[in-house]
């Protein structure tokens, strides 16, 4: 008994990432208003009836998109910093990284476009800072911790690191491909540099 039901649990598991993946492609393509249940089930030869299976309606669908690839991100980022040699560094490279996926198309869309719209900006909002916030808070505090920065409120310092990411986000989403890599760019030096100031003086920390 427990072989076949590990062996329907992999076919349940299965079911669900083509859903996602079949779903990420239409939500990304078509948008959410315009993506239909029927549609994301056709698209892995599968009834409705799978898709309510794991998920309640269509906005259930949308956020577990929305999470997967808002986790992925955070991954990257997370990453990226544990690559690098000090907090300095660490902070820099999961920034590039965030920017980095930030412009591509899909993530860009669906996290940063659509996703205020499928999910509500309340439930948008709170879900970003779940995922993105805590991150952001570890970063400045080592950045503080270690003497690159000088100690301010932490919680008002991340709010504003938070926000700045979050106008650069919805900057690259928004903008044209080929202009994406020189935005990054920009952004990627302008909030160095702004982060910059608060770097600590000698003998202040």
């Amino acid at each position: 008994m427990s072989r076949v039901a590990s062996r329907r649990e992999q076919y349940s598991q299965a079911t669900r990432a083509a859903l996602l993946a079949a779903a990420t492609r239409r939500f990304a393509a078509q948008g959410f208003a315009g993506t239909s249940l029927e549609d994301v089930a056709a698209d892995i030869q599968a009834t409705r009836g799978a898709i309510y299976h794991h998920f309640a309606n269509k906005t259930a669908l949308f956020e577990a998109v929305f999470d997967q690839l808002e986790t992925d991100a955070l991954d990257e980022s997370t990453a990226a910093a544990e690559r690098a040699g000090d907090p300095a560094e660490a902070a820099y490279n999961a920034l590039d990284a965030f920017l980095e996926r930030c412009c591509d198309p899909v993530y860009g869309r669906l996290v940063w476009q659509e996703g205020p719209i499928a999910l509500g900006w309340p439930q948008w909002l709170g879900t970003e800072k779940m995922l993105a916030y805590g991150f952001i808070e570890r970063l400045m505090d080592e950045l503080m911790e270690s003497g690159h920065l000088e100690r301010q409120p932490l919680p008002t310092t991340t709010r504003l690191v938070f926000g700045m990411l979050t106008a650069a986000a919805m900057t690259l989403a928004n903008a044209a491909e080929e202009t994406k890599p020189q935005l990054k760019t920009e952004y990627l030096d302008m909030i160095s540099r702004l982060l910059g100031a608060l770097r600590a003086e000698p003998g202040t920390t």
